[in-house]
């Protein structure tokens, strides 16, 4: 019998009889999604409609209202962005964003591709070219914090990908209407000049429709809030968006070789951002289970947001107990995690049963701090199970596609043949007539 410890208060799951699995499934599936939000929704339509019908003085009307009451122009001056980088210059965070610049960089070269035609079958050319899109925006956190990390996570994969233009809105803060200076030092070190200080489902609607300062993005990209999520869902169509990024998540797959401190430590780096935050771990020593909420209550007792990390592990927080690393792994896919670390003995032999995971952690120097900031990997991800079926910000979300279809006659009438069965099975007589025209040839 696993004995509980109350202050933590992450529920606990026995599934090595298999009784407690159907109850932890419906448990991970009641994570909330960032677009569940009547009310939300109500309020942002209204917003983006006066955007889209006002342009600048709508923007500035919802600024002053939520972000900075002076607001009177969005686009963030030159000197001003100057004046940051002589400040944040002075500092250590200066060369931390340096590092992580070229490590960003570095990663995302590896995963440009290139533009293709295959010329090795007479009579046909097949191929895709493979563009930069014209202009992203990049929405980044801010106001009364600053999130200089989701800048550069941002902005350089999009330069690597060739984009031309690049901007960057993000809400001034409410004293000095501008972006926090470690906000505009980082686009300065990503190359980005077009800051615009906008918030919210405003900023989103700016980006998306265009104002008489803003020019319209083809695709707006990074995290937010409720609104911005919802804001970014009701505009996409007009633009493409990444994703709908929801509150952090964290898995950790342990064994006995584990130590409670590392995953106490991984659990809260990830459940401090929100109390929507959720943490799963799943481990085959009960011990060790119990020692992991012992730490955890420890390291609250003087953590700045531990009210925030209890929060989330009282409504969000899960103990799986199973009796093989396996079963772990299968338990670890239903929830198809935004960060998963793996503290086992082996863990190679670990990653390719993981098929649903955002970024994966391996070993305990994979700390999350590191991932985030400094490694190199985009550290957008997917969230509320969408790893399942989505990957982390990166060069491809940067780029479009356009195939390449081109045939001589000889090669085309036998293609032209089967077109026509398809067409006259489908009821489309105009495409059977396109495909006969074809043969005629």
């Amino acid at each position: 019998m696993v004995q509980r410890v109350q202050s933590a208060s992450m529920r606990l799951y026995d599934l090595r009889n298999g009784a407690d699995r159907t109850l932890l499934r419906a448990a991970l599936a009641d994570r909330l999604s960032p677009s569940d939000d009547e009310a939300g929704e109500t309020v942002v339509r209204t917003i983006l409609a006066d955007v889209r019908k006002r342009g600048d003085d709508a923007v500035l009307e919802w600024t002053r209202r939520f972000d900075y009451a002076q607001a009177t122009s969005l686009r963030v001056p030159g000197e001003a962005i100057e004046s940051a980088v002589r400040r944040v210059e002075k500092t250590p965070l200066w060369e931390a964003m340096i590092v992580a610049a070229n490590r960003i960089r570095s990663f995302h070269e590896k995963h440009k591709r290139e533009s293709w035609l295959t010329l090795s079958t007479p009579g046909e050319t097949m191929g895709q070219v493979i563009r930069p899109l014209s202009r992203v925006g990049i929405y980044v956190p801010g106001g009364t914090a600053s999130y200089p990390s989701t800048v550069l996570m941002a902005a350089i994969p999009a330069q690597v990908a060739g984009v031309s233009t690049v901007a960057v809105a993000t809400p001034p803060n409410r004293e000095t209407g501008l972006p926090p200076d470690a906000t505009l030092a980082a686009a300065h070190i990503a190359g980005v000049s077009e800051i615009y200080g906008m918030g919210g489902a405003q900023a989103i609607g700016a980006l998306a429709f265009g104002t008489e300062t803003v020019p319209p993005a083809v695709k707006i990209v990074g995290p937010g809030n409720r609104f911005v999520n919802l804001a970014k869902r009701l505009v996409y169509g007009v633009v493409g968006i990444d994703m709908l990024a929801g509150p952090s998540e964290v898995g950790i797959i342990a064994d006995e070789t584990a130590s409670a401190e590392t995953v106490a430590i991984e659990i809260i780096a990830q459940t401090e951002h929100d109390p929507l935050n959720s943490a799963l771990f799943v481990t085959t020593a009960p011990t060790l289970a119990e020692a992991v909420e012992r730490e955890i209550d420890k390291q609250l007792s003087d953590l700045p947001r531990a009210d925030t990390v209890r929060a989330a592990l009282k409504s969000f927080g899960y103990i799986a107990l199973v009796d093989t690393i396996p079963e772990a792994i299968i338990t670890m896919n239903d929830y198809a995690p935004e960060h998963l670390h793996l503290l086992v003995r082996d863990p190679w032999q670990v990653v390719p049963g993981i098929e649903n995971a955002g970024a994966i952690l391996i070993g305990e120097a994979s700390a999350a701090a590191i991932g985030d900031y400094i490694a190199g990997p985009c550290h957008t991800l997917p969230t509320a199970g969408s790893a399942r079926f989505s990957s982390p910000l990166n060069v491809d979300d940067f780029v479009k596609k356009t195939s390449i279809i081109s045939f001589d006659k000889a090669t085309a009438k036998p293609l032209a043949t089967a077109a026509v069965t398809f067409a006259e099975a489908e009821g489309l007589e105009a495409h059977a007539r396109s495909a006969r025209h074809v043969l005629k040839l």
